[in-house]
């Protein structure tokens, strides 16, 4: 690794004083150019070049102050390349390989450049270096192909041939079990060892001697060896290349290359509905490949399995989860040192904010016999890598430091390992206190296990129980004494390591300080007193417990009391609820007078009788007792052949008298609501058709219906809302989770059925209002754009686990949208790679979820407005919004030309008298009607 990184270092320094030649070079050409074209041309500069050199300019600020900017990256690379500013674009090219593992498309760019500008054979060795270092980020077939082409160049060099071949084998080695690309390699080996053949081959008519002989026969066998080791791999389109092996050789193909060739195209035909798959999907084809590698994991082959992960990173790299099963695989399969620790390297460069693969990588290093100074190294870089969580810095410390204590030989009452893990104990808690605090607003570590570890460690290795005290005394002071696991955490370090007065006062002070479980705590103490304690420690401990058991229970006497005053303020609050709304229900009555005062004072009445009696269903129909009752609530009251017979509506009689009858019914009734069974459907649209069988439909699944209560208004005609009502309450958990599932095209809302009266201040909100690191929001998608579409975009930065789309109540989709990721590390990478990007021309903004908080009204404050209502006069908009204006005085309101009955004078005659009559002449007219 420490090599590896000072060739890359030296190859840069290289790579930079060949900077000053380029100017040079660049310089050279553009006063050429003035020559040929003159000065007006020179003096000329397009708005282009100034559009693109400012966005150049704006690129390099911006990267100066986020150097992890990758898109920013990518952004600069591509205009110095348009502009052809050779200098700043190979600088732009190691900055950014410093940071980041380049892509195929830009290690070839950058290859093709640099062969270009070193076609000199001195140096072509830097252009070899930079092409160790493309073929070390991604395994690559392309890159690999253009590495042996080049070296081609060169083989005129002493030991060129064999170099080339060196560079071939290590191709075909990497990529060769490339089933799409692979075969390309192997072509490309063929034809150059076919090259070599040509030159040693004897001119017609000529009779080799014995060494050109031996010659000729060592390369032909190299080709047939090629032949073979490609015929034995499952490769696409080898059965062309098994008909140029029956052409090319003179006896034909040996029976065991025909045996495993047979073998190889039954391997080739197992994976081809997996290539097939890879083939038609899009990328990054993350869940193909996941089943592509589970079947190479079943059949075992090392090599196919390394080569199958290798192509599904290259795709998917910013995957933390794929690099994990990869390293995983390579740590208790393979274990080989190189391509563990490269991978790891590699894993980290690619997702250096997942903890996970720094920890992994930390016990890579250490498990392969790496030196102290390489897992130092390794974990300084994870310090520097920007970890989203304050925990996982506890945790990459916590890892660290277990590395240092096995270190240590504790055999020796002192030593350098001793001191160094307790200065970097002392150096953890220090950077948890200051930089992560800081950073995070919490330590990420907050039962001090970090502390707890330190103590341990010092009371059974170091046996220095009085450190260990020391730790526990601090770990205590930072707000963990309230907690009975503590103490019986330090009881029994007390227990193991030191004594009994030390333990007893742990215990007495743990039942003077525990809050959560001090029932536990004395009855631990006691325990301790009967086995080890005199008659006084015991007569002390039972007086201790004694006392705060009953301070304990005096407290929660309290809290009960308290609980129960404001359960009574609710009732008492909801009881004058009601109260106002009877009186302000009164208090129009006696404001009315005359024939419509007698209307009113009927509604009135109606209003009371509603309020008192059962809340009938709009429409029923039920089994059992309930399968006769059918009625209808309509503008005239309850019609139907079972509705009852005093009600508004029925037969003719005193009002009074049918309504007490209608009370005296519904008492005799059974009661037909069960808020515990129900649940409250809401959105439906108005004019939905046969809204109870669609209804009945929807919620059949989750259990027996017992009844369907849809809510009409006075006129029959469906106001969008009602009641499901199960036969058990299980059935209204299932109910619940169909919440927003959809009706014709419309969102519909399931939430609890509760009575308000009872209980006024609920509210249903079915997501998170707190800040949920695992989960982005959007704004600004068009609004085409469709869960799938959006879904797709996002599985680029990671695993998807769902994707919502917020709406109007319509259905009309807001621009808006939740992507819920595994992880949080997923959720942060997907904002920093999305924010600011395009989808169908719309810029989209992507943050961390973190809802606005609801506002929830207290007991003594009114419950705030969603959004302000119309005003309609001093008193509001009328009950009925009737117009008492008769029909034949309603003014026209179409054009005059439209107008059919009547002339424009005659209009204007009507619109005269309908200004001039007051409300008392309107109310004569209608009387005398």
């Amino acid at each position: 690794m420490a090599a590896s990184s000072n060739a890359e270092h030296t190859h840069l320094q290289d790579m930079d004083e060949d900077d000053a030649g380029i100017e040079e070079r660049e310089m050279d050409s553009e006063s050429d150019d003035e020559e040929g074209m003159g000065v007006e041309n020179s003096d000329d500069t397009s708005e282009d070049e100034k559009e693109n050199e400012a966005e150049i300019q704006r690129l390099e600020e911006q990267l100066s102050i986020n150097a992890f900017d990758y898109n920013c990256h990518v952004d600069l690379i591509k205009l110095l390349k348009q502009e052809g500013e050779l200098v700043r674009l190979r600088k732009a090219r190691q900055k950014m390989s410093e940071l980041f593992p380049l892509t195929e498309e830009i290690w070839l760019d950058w290859l093709k450049d640099e062969i270009r500008l070193n076609e000199e054979e001195p140096n072509r060795e830097k252009v070899n270096e930079l092409f160790e270092r493309a073929v070390k980020d991604y395994i690559c077939p392309d890159i690999w192909l253009e590495y042996a082409q080049y070296s081609i160049g060169g083989m005129g060099s002493p030991g060129g041939i064999e170099r080339v071949r060196s560079i071939f084998e290590r191709a075909i080695t990497a990529v060769g079990l490339h089933m799409t690309k692979g075969q390309t390699v192997w072509e490309a080996y063929r034809e150059f060892e076919n090259a070599i053949l040509a030159t040693v081959q004897p001119a017609p008519g000529r009779i080799p001697n014995h060494d050109e002989q031996e010659l000729l026969n060592k390369q032909l066998q190299r080709i047939h060896t090629l032949f073979r080791r490609q015929l034995a791999i499952p490769l696409m389109d080898m059965e062309a290349t098994y008909a140029e092996y029956e052409d090319w050789s003179d006896h034909g193909p040996p029976e065991i290359v025909l045996n495993q060739y047979k073998k190889a195209l039954q391997q080739k035909e197992k994976c081809k509905p997996f290539e097939e798959s890879l083939l038609v999907a899009e990328t990054p084809k993350l869940a193909e490949y996941q089943t592509y590698i589970d079947f190479e994991m079943k059949a075992g082959d090392p090599a196919r399995i390394q080569i199958t992960f290798e192509r599904a990173l290259a795709e998917n790299c910013l995957v933390p989860d794929m690099w994990t099963k990869f390293t995983t695989y390579l740590d208790r399969q393979l274990k080989i040192k190189d391509l563990v620790l490269s991978t790891h390297d590699r894993a980290v460069r690619n997702c250096p904010w997942t903890m996970g693969l720094w920890k992994s990588y930390l016990l890579a290093v250490e498990r392969h016999g790496g030196t102290h100074q390489t897992v130092t190294d390794v974990f300084e870089k994870a310090l520097n890598a920007g970890f989203i969580q304050a925990k996982d810095y506890v945790e990459i410390w916590q890892a660290y430091l277990e590395y240092l204590r096995r270190r240590v030989d504790f055999s020796q009452e002192s030593s350098k390992e001793l001191e160094e893990l307790r200065g970097a104990f002392t150096r953890c808690l220090d950077y948890i206190k200051q930089d992560v605090e800081e950073r995070f607003g919490e330590s990420g570590d907050p039962s001090c296990n970090i502390m707890q570890i330190w103590a341990r460690i010092e009371a059974l290795h170091c046996k220095n129980i009085q450190k260990a005290r020391e730790l526990w005394d601090s770990i205590m002071t930072k707000g963990n004494a309230k907690y009975a696991n503590m103490w019986l955490e330090y009881y029994n370090l007390e227990r193991a390591y030191g004594d009994s007065v030390h333990c007893r006062k742990a215990l007495h002070r743990a039942v003077q300080c525990t809050s959560d479980y001090p029932e536990h705590v004395c009855e631990v103490l006691l325990t301790f007193e009967r086995v080890e304690g005199s008659l006084e420690d015991w007569d002390v401990a039972v007086q201790k417990t004694e006392t705060r058991l009953n301070r304990l229970n005096e407290q929660r006497a309290k809290v009960a009391e308290k609980e129960a005053i404001h359960a009574q303020q609710e009732e008492d609050l909801a009881e004058q609820r009601r109260k106002a709304k009877t009186d302000k229900k009164a208090q129009k009555k006696l404001q009315k007078g005359g024939r419509f005062g007698e209307k009113r004072k009927a509604d009135v009445e109606q209003d009371e009788w509603n309020d008192n009696a059962e809340q009938a269903p709009k429409r029923h129909r039920g089994n059992g007792e309930q399968s006769t009752e059918e009625y209808m609530e309509t503008e005239t009251g309850l019609l139907g052949r079972n509705a009852p017979s005093g009600y508004k509506g029925s037969a003719p009689g005193n009002k009074k008298s049918q309504q007490a009858s209608v009370q005296k019914q519904s008492h005799d009734k059974p009661e037909l609501r069960d808020d515990s069974n129900s649940v409250f459907v809401s959105n439906l649209t108005y004019t939905l058709e046969e809204p109870e069988a669609k209804l009945r439909a929807l919620f059949e699944p989750c259990g027996p219906i017992k009844q369907i209560r849809l809510v009409s208004s006075n006129k029959g005609s469906f106001k969008g809302y009602g009641y499901v009502e199960f036969e058990s309450s299980v059935s209204v958990h299932e109910a619940l989770k169909l919440d927003r599932s959809e009706v014709e095209g419309r969102p519909v809302f399931v939430s609890p059925c509760v009575d308000k009266n009872k209980n006024p201040y609920f509210k249903v909100f079915k997501y998170n209002t707190s800040m949920e690191k695992h989960k982005i929001f959007i704004q600004g998608l068009p609004f085409s754009c469709t869960k799938e579409q959006l879904e797709e975009i996002s599985r680029c930065h990671g695993t998807v686990k769902e994707v919502r789309l917020v709406t109007y109540r319509s259905g009309k989709p807001k621009g808006l949208a939740y992507v819920e990721f595994a992880d949080e590390a997923q959720a942060s990478q997907a904002v920093l790679k999305m924010d600011g990007t395009y989808v169908d021309h719309h810029q989209i903004r992507v943050a961390i979820s973190n809802p606005p908080r609801r506002f929830l009204p207290g007991p003594n404050q009114p419950a705030a407005p969603l959004m302000p209502r119309p005003v309609h006069g001093g008193r509001g908009r009328g009950r009925t919004q009737l117009s008492l204006l008769p029909r034949s005085l309603h003014r026209q309101s179409g054009p005059a030309s439209k107008v059919e009955n009547g002339t424009a004078h005659e209009r204007g005659a009507g619109d005269a008298l309908s200004n001039s009559l007051s409300n008392s002449d309107f109310a004569k007219m209608l009387l005398n009607k």
